[in-house]
């Protein structure tokens, strides 16, 4: 006889407390699970059940055996779900958390290649500049730059982007352009005001040493393109991730503050919560934001 079949039958009878309910469980007769029972207190050469005309239990040595036949009794239902799941087209509400300034430039502008490929799956994307919980916060997955905290969710990286300090050359030709770090002690910065310790660069000099920029910043935003207009009209010097600026640098609008820095480059992840299987949906939006991502980073953005 077929071993999970013997394993659910006893742990049927021993779940439902007796063969009749068992029976009407698994839907076969009570003789059959009672078949079913007996052959594996045979293979095994031990009883598992104390039989009575009132009741049934297990018995010491069933007891024990119950709980690890539960387990591989789950984990089996676990591994057909997932391959069911995996057949399965993707398909229900994806709720999707990401940056502001990432949403509204390289998301957005893809979603519609998404939702025709997948016409089964409908998108709801949130758009905000803060580590959202996604499960407490009913969230299937987020879009993270940089730094990942730790955490149980899982990550997938997408593609990288970089960093740099950039300003428009009307800037430059009015303050002057710094040659070195501490030459950033007279400029005018821009800070980001949702990063953690925005009023601190952490930067890189060209001889390895890692050094960190402490200004108050002439002008605080909570929005990246905020900070890019402020450097394209002129107001001073930020420090922005190259999914932001490589347009405008592209086009001349702005232009690197220090080129002999080494580049900081950062990871962008998508972020989902943890199990054993990925949601079909979730799945389908990563494996899409890979594809589109390809050929972007770390400086590709244009």
């Amino acid at each position: 006889m077929d071993r999970l079949t013997e394993m659910e039958a006893f742990a049927t009878v021993v779940d439902q407390g007796g063969f009749t309910d068992a029976a009407k469980k698994m839907g076969i007769s009570k003789s059959a699970v009672s078949k079913h029972v007996s052959s594996l207190e045979a293979r095994l050469g031990a009883r598992l059940l104390n039989r009575t005309t009132r009741r049934v239990s297990p018995t010491e040595i069933g007891l024990a055996y119950y709980d690890r036949a539960r387990r591989v009794l789950n984990d089996a239902g676990e591994a057909d779900a997932l391959v069911t799941s995996m057949q399965s087209a993707p398909s229900g509400l994806l709720r999707i958390s990401v940056a502001t300034d990432f949403g509204v430039n390289h998301l957005s502008p893809v979603l519609g290649d998404f939702l025709s490929e997948f016409p089964d799956i409908t998108v709801n994307m949130v758009l905000n500049n803060r580590y959202v919980e996604l499960i407490s916060e009913g969230f299937d997955m987020a879009v993270r730059i940089g730094e990942l905290e730790d955490s149980s969710l899982r990550a997938r990286k997408l593609t990288d982007t970089t960093r740099r300090m950039i300003a428009s050359p009307n800037y430059f030709k009015e303050h002057g352009r710094p040659e070195k770090i501490d030459d950033l002690n007279e400029h005018k910065l821009l800070h980001y005001s949702n990063a953690a310790n925005s009023a601190v660069w952490k930067l890189t000099a060209p001889s390895g040493e890692r050094r960190q920029v402490r200004t108050a910043g002439w002008l605080t935003v909570n929005d990246g393109q905020s900070l890019l207009n402020a450097c394209i009209g002129g107001l001073g010097i930020a420090y922005l991730p190259s999914f932001l600026y490589a347009d405008s640098m592209k086009k001349g609008l702005v232009v690197e503050a220090i080129p002999d820095l080494p580049v900081e480059t950062q990871g962008i992840y998508a972020v989902y919560p943890p199990g054993r299987f990925t949601q079909p949906k979730v799945r389908a939006f990563i494996d899409f934001l890979v594809h589109e991502f390809a050929d972007k980073g770390p400086d590709g953005w244009c």
